[in-house]
């Protein structure tokens, strides 16, 4: 496995978007088999419709947890996602140096903040709401095309960087 280095290029920003893009098809994955394994565990209730529907409280912070481990676990362990692979982009801290656990945890908490925006869809409207998110996260990725190591806010919060390599 190579190591991210200073010497590598940055990774601009089109190409992250990209390995992203990739990595949503594993997030469906992920949310699908949760969904699955929690629906064989509840015996088809986990979400009820009568006058109004209701899902399980536990439900959806039980997927925001797999998914958050799964980009944990990709960063810290490789540095890379599934998505980050074949682009060839790795995720390393500003020195080149394999992430620490705060790091990671620093730059998915970043990352994930505009999801709150979606409290804001019972007042809003959801669609509304899920516009707001991504206008939000542009505003995120947006740092990277002002930044000169292309570091998007999460990155610069959470003192890291992609960069490509061989």
């Amino acid at each position: 496995m190579t190591q991210a280095s200073t010497t590598d290029p940055y990774c601009p920003l089109w190409r992250r978007l990209f390995a992203l893009f990739y990595d949503l098809f594993a997030v469906l994955a992920i949310v699908a088999t949760v969904g699955l394994v929690c629906q064989f565990a509840t015996h088809g209730q986990l979400i009820t419709t009568g006058a109004q529907v209701h899902i399980a409280w536990w439900y959806q912070p039980l997927q925001g947890l797999m998914v958050a481990a799964y980009f944990l676990v990709s960063w810290l362990r490789g540095g890379q996602t599934l998505g980050m692979r074949p682009w060839r982009i790795r995720i390393a801290a500003s020195d080149g140096a394999r992430l620490t656990l705060r790091q990671a945890l620093v730059r998915l908490l970043i990352a994930a903040l505009p999801l709150l925006l979606l409290w804001f869809a019972p007042a809003w409207g959801l669609r509304a709401a899920l516009w707001a998110v991504a206008a939000a996260w542009g505003v995120w990725f947006a740092a990277a095309l002002l930044d000169r190591r292309h570091r998007a806010v999460h990155d610069l919060v959470a003192g890291c960087e992609l960069r490509r390599v061989a």
